[in-house]
């Protein structure tokens, strides 16, 4: 099924946009292990909306409602399920988009998909809203695999055409990654951050949108999680990653820059610290045949502009088949970047702690 995710750790996403309410049921998850709620509130506080003038006004308190899967605050092994109630749905506001699709957004091949029948309101279950439950179960695997002392961090790396300083691809630290997740706009240089913010600001007053890049970094994974072929790191996490909408590529490590270099400017060389193999530089990104290599892993997520905009534009009828003008309301973010750092750092934990289990 389309909603489902993971093969030893099983990821059931359920809920749309303005349905009552939204939720994950999370399967293999080992047993016995203590989970802090207040760090899971905390992480999905970062993805959460209307916390700033650059995000939707829509307000919801993502406060998960767990269901079953934990016993005297520990996982007892059966399937954790939790659910998020949705309070503030204008629905209303989407009426004219039953028959409208907006460019770009997924209302013209969900209705085509489901014959009709899919709920259009805030897009249904294609809504960034379902990243809410995403990050609830990133946040618990987070949670696990910070006991084998892996840390996840992400960065927002370009706004429109403002860039931020990249990570450090061979001596970026635990604590550096950890001191970006506590900023409210998650860059490393915050002037750049500041024009970052402006750019969004900017478009949001011309009724526009704009996307950018996120620069994600795992350390301290040890030597060999991964497989060949099918089931590598990279397969694993880009598959999770593009559960996250408005995602349209993903690079690892050096990326498509390689392609227009010379192998000898590419190869990481090795070389031994303290009895361990380690690589000088870091352009395959911490991972070889789709195996991690004991180098921090490190990729990009491009996002593209948010589809959903104050313009008018010009789409057409479903039913009649003619073009028509289509002015949309409701509340949208003007860019999905900020909040989309923590849904990235949410699917790589999914699909890390799937491969090591």
């Amino acid at each position: 099924m389309s909603s489902n995710f993971g093969d030893k750790l099983k990821i059931s996403i359920f809920g749309q946009s303005h349905s009552q309410a939204i939720g994950v049921v999370i399967d293999g998850l080992p047993a016995g292990v203590e989970i802090d709620m207040d760090k899971v509130y905390k992480f999905m506080a970062r993805r959460a909306p209307g916390q700033n003038k650059y995000s939707t006004q829509r307000k919801e308190k993502d406060v998960p409602q767990i269901l079953s899967g934990l016993f005297e605050g520990k996982t007892c092994g059966a399937p954790l399920c939790a659910i998020i109630e949705n309070t503030d749905t204008r629905s209303q506001d989407y009426k004219n988009i039953k028959d409208v699709p907006r460019p770009s957004h997924a209302d013209f091949t969900a209705f085509i998909k489901h014959g009709g029948a899919n709920d259009f309101r805030g897009g249904g279950h294609f809504s960034g809203r379902l990243t809410a439950p995403l990050c609830f179960a990133g946040a618990v695997c987070m949670q696990i695999l910070e006991r084998s002392n892996i840390t996840i961090g992400a960065h927002i790396l370009q706004i429109s055409d403002i860039s931020d300083f990249c990570l450090d691809p061979v001596f970026v630290s635990a604590s550096e990654l950890e001191e970006i997740k506590e900023k409210d706009f998650p860059v490393i240089n915050d002037p750049f951050g500041e024009d970052m913010q402006a750019r969004i600001l900017e478009a949001k007053n011309d009724g526009d949108s704009v996307g950018g890049v996120i620069e994600c970094c795992v350390v301290g994974l040890p030597v060999g999680i991964g497989n060949p072929m099918f089931d590598g790191i990279e397969n694993k996490i880009s598959s999770a990653i593009f559960a996250i909408p408005a995602v349209k590529g993903i690079e690892f490590g050096n990326g498509f820059d390689a392609c227009s270099i010379f192998g000898s400017q590419n190869n990481d060389e090795f070389y031994v610290d303290n009895e361990s193999v380690k690589t000088k530089t870091n352009n395959s990104g911490g991972i070889l045949g789709g195996i991690s290599n004991g180098m921090p892993l490190l990729f990009n997520v491009g996002i593209k502009p948010t589809p959903t905009i104050s313009k008018e534009q010009n789409s057409i009828n479903l039913f009649t088949k003619e073009s028509e003008k289509l002015k949309v309301h409701g509340r949208h973010d003007p860019c999905i970047v900020p909040r989309a750092v923590a849904c990235v750092e949410a699917a790589t934990a999914i699909a890390l702690l799937d491969l090591m289990l």
